[in-house]
């Protein structure tokens, strides 16, 4: 047996004597017991009314060993645990627990009187919708659990916890339905959750660096979401969400390209619009990598295949330009970049006005000054705008264009032809946890295109994707 005191040091000791770890002593009957608890991490309400106060005020009869007494008929909180690990002790004392020491026996308790502190529920910022739910997940995964729950209050539903990181002890789960999700894809998962060794994990994409099949890969590999409605519609037709404690951002598996393609306004609107839609999302791509790659191919080795009146108009407003096409180009590409990088670090309230000083001042002073040419000014901002009619892969293609500007500039329409073909082969050969990248375009799959450029209704969808493994194939699904 230990005193309360020589386990108390110890505890300080390992805590490094940290101000902000508090003692409370009390006596109880003729055992002193010590109180012990982070003070940023505690509710202080709730230590006093369910482990201060029971002890501090009880007047009865002690009918029990003292342990189990003060564990079953005095403390009146919801979680009283023992613990036998001084190391576990103090790791729920960092969690936000409170820990009562018993002199004399050396044994501990831990109180779950965790603050919790949360944004209020709100529309993401980055996942606003017209019509459809409006709640949006937040920093803590406790809250962000309640959500999924709320959702789907069945008992397949389950939630695996990991503890991840040396410092950080970042609670992370993962969530799916049993009986719909691939076991070897949910085992697949959590083995690698379970191996990660890092320091320490701020926010879900350190994870998602973990979890990718090709981490050399440019091209995305792990979905991403919000917002509840869309996760539990995603684990509907079989995905798997990773949350992580600290961060809004929930990730699933597997991840495949049209996913991206889809919005979740989607499911909340008329059939006949989305088709519309989604086609101009695609044609937004297409346009977005290969544009300016294009316009400089043709400039410098296919300008006769323009129209007679458009390469009049180009030859006219290029007079005078100091650089090649491909220079021309890569300036305006790397300043918008520099602009928006500049935009996104600005404080609020400083960084429209950068947009405007940047759009407007910068490229009107630029093409006056003879430094670039208008159809390369409007080139560049088209692909620019239409990145973002996919946000989430908007870091991706912008490094694809690159490409194809380079390639444009060295090898001409010929190049740029033989680089698609080679990056759609790549995406055709490109599995993540047993789903095909460009299903159901590429392996074709019938059942799945009813959900792929053209939306059918809701009622004609009566089984889950076989683009995504799953092991339930019957019941209707959607997002």
């Amino acid at each position: 047996m230990k005193s309360a005191s020589k386990i108390l040091n110890k505890v300080q000791k390992t805590l490094h004597f940290s101000t902000d770890c508090k003692v409370r002593e009390v006596q109880f009957f003729d055992t002193k017991l010590f109180i012990v608890y982070i003070a940023p991490l505690t509710d202080n309400e709730l230590l006093n009314d369910s482990v201060i106060k029971p002890l501090v005020e009880y007047d009865g009869t002690l009918d029990n060993d003292l342990t189990s007494f003060i564990k079953e008929s005095v403390l009146a909180n919801n979680e009283v645990q023992e613990q036998t690990d001084l190391n576990q002790f103090i790791t729920e004392l960092l969690k936000g627990k409170a820990g009562l020491i018993i002199d004399k026996s050396g044994k501990m308790l831990t109180c779950d009187v965790e603050k919790i502190v949360v944004r209020p529920i709100q529309e993401p910022p980055n996942s606003a919708v017209i019509k459809g739910p409006r709640e949006g997940f937040n920093e803590s995964i406790k809250y962000n659990l309640s959500l999924i729950r709320h959702k789907l209050p069945t008992p397949d539903l389950v939630i695996d916890n990991f503890v991840v990181g040396k410092y950080t002890k970042t609670q992370v789960a993962v969530v799916y339905i049993q009986n719909i999700a691939s076991k070897s894809v949910v085992k697949e998962v959590e083995r690698r959750i379970s191996k990660i060794d890092i320091d320490g994990i701020v926010d879900s994409y350190y994870i998602s660096a973990y979890l990718q099949s090709k981490p050399n890969s440019i091209f995305k590999q792990v979905g991403d979401t919000e917002k509840p409605d869309i996760l539990v519609g995603k684990m509907l037709e079989g995905r798997i969400g990773i949350l992580v404690d600290g961060s809004p951002i929930v990730l699933t598996l597997p991840f495949i390209l049209v996913e991206d393609l889809q919005s979740s306004d989607d499911y909340y609107s008329q059939p006949s619009k989305i088709a519309f839609l989604r086609i101009l999302r695609l044609i937004g791509v297409v346009l977005a990598v290969l544009l300016p790659g294009t316009y400089v191919a043709i400039q410098i080795y296919h300008y006769k295949i323009l129209p007679t009146e458009f390469l009049i108009t180009i030859m006219d407003t290029s007079q005078g330009i100091p650089f090649t096409p491909f220079t021309e180009v890569l300036f305006i590409v790397l300043l918008f970049e520099i602009l928006y990088e500049a935009n996104l670090h600005m404080p609020q309230y400083m960084g429209m006005a950068l947009s405007i000083v940047g759009a407007l001042i910068l490229g009107e002073t630029a093409v006056n000054a003879g430094l670039v040419s208008p159809p390369a000014v409007m080139i560049v901002a088209l692909s620019g705008l239409t990145f973002y009619v996919v946000p989430n892969q908007a870091s991706q293609f912008s490094l694809l264009r690159l490409v194809y500007i380079f390639v444009g500039a060295s090898l001409g329409l010929f190049g740029i032809l033989v680089l698609t073909v080679l990056v759609v082969s790549y995406l055709c050969n490109f599995d993540t946890y047993e789903s095909a990248y460009l299903a159901p375009a590429t392996p074709y799959i019938k059942s799945d295109m009813k959900d792929f450029l053209i939306k059918a209704p809701l009622t004609q969808m009566k089984s889950r994707p076989l683009s995504i493994a799953n092991n339930k194939r019957n019941n209707i699904r959607k997002k």
